[in-house]
């Protein structure tokens, strides 16, 4: 596994912030924009994914990280629950249902395999560098 210098360079990451900007525009119309708890709740979740993996990797060493990939993993599966709620409720497309649902998918399968190799890593993590 390749050394990372800053978290915005993970593919995880990366993709964790694609969904969650896929998210916004979504909630941001029709009668999905007047449920204003479900709104914050899916925009919630969807940044809960991006951000725990941003705290875990700012922590410095592979317990936290660890713990952080699970919870930004529970926070994907919480996203997808919410997208088969909307979907339910008519306030996705099909389309829109199944590329997102699949976009989480993936990004879930990636962070497990991504805790997969870290648990496989030889390397503690940089806090324990010195």
């Amino acid at each position: 596994m390749a050394a990372v210098k800053y978290f915005e360079d993970l593919a995880i990451f990366q993709k964790a912030r694609e969904l969650s900007k896929k998210i916004y525009p979504i909630t941001q119309r029709g009668e999905f924009k007047n449920d204003f708890r479900f709104v914050q709740q899916i925009r919630a979740a969807s940044g809960s994914v991006m951000d725990n993996i941003a705290e875990g990797f700012e922590r410095g060493g592979n317990k936290e990280f660890l713990n952080f990939l699970y919870i930004a993993k529970g926070s994907s599966g919480e996203v997808r629950s919410q997208l088969i709620r909307a979907n339910d409720v008519g306030y996705l497309t099909q389309e829109e249902y199944d590329e997102l649902y699949n976009d989480c998918r993936k990004l879930s399968a990636g962070i497990m395999n991504f805790i997969k190799e870290i648990k496989a890593s030889d390397i503690t993590g940089a806090k324990y560098k010195e």
